[in-house]
């Protein structure tokens, strides 16, 4: 079974407790790599380089799920969804662009916000996971 790890989860990858998820193959999305891309641009030297080597280790040993026609599509109607829930979706833009990707691909989201995700279960399944005690 895959899995496709949100943005959170990437970044908190060694403070949490994935075993109970069982996945066979852990996915990212392009829209995750741009993320990590933006979050290299820091002024603090140390910070700067743990971010660069996250940021090749995702490269390095995870499958890209790239983002394209049938994700946009998905997006949209995501986008509606929360919406229609009473939400804005501006603010969870690259959120919904992850949960469109994992729907496009027919995959779970992992994720450390499932909140963030509240009312799309209709389209993607959304599995919560928690840091390590």
């Amino acid at each position: 079974m895959s899995i496709l790890f949100d943005t959170g989860v990437v970044i908190d990858l060694e403070h949490l407790d994935l075993d109970r998820h069982g996945a066979d193959q852990a996915l990212v999305s392009a829209v995750t790599v741009g993320e990590l891309a933006f979050g290299l641009d820091v002024p603090d030297e140390a910070q700067r380089t743990a971010r660069t080597a996250r940021f090749r280790s995702v490269l390095d040993g995870f499958e890209i799920v790239p983002f394209g026609v049938e994700e946009a599509k998905l997006f949209g109607a995501l986008a509606s969804l929360v919406r229609s829930g009473g939400r804005n979706p501006r603010p969870r833009r690259l959120g919904l662009q992850i949960a469109a990707t994992a729907a496009a691909a027919r995959v779970p989201l992992l994720t450390t916000n499932p909140a963030d995700f509240s009312g799309l279960d209709r389209l993607v399944t959304v599995v919560p996971v928690e840091r390590r005690t």
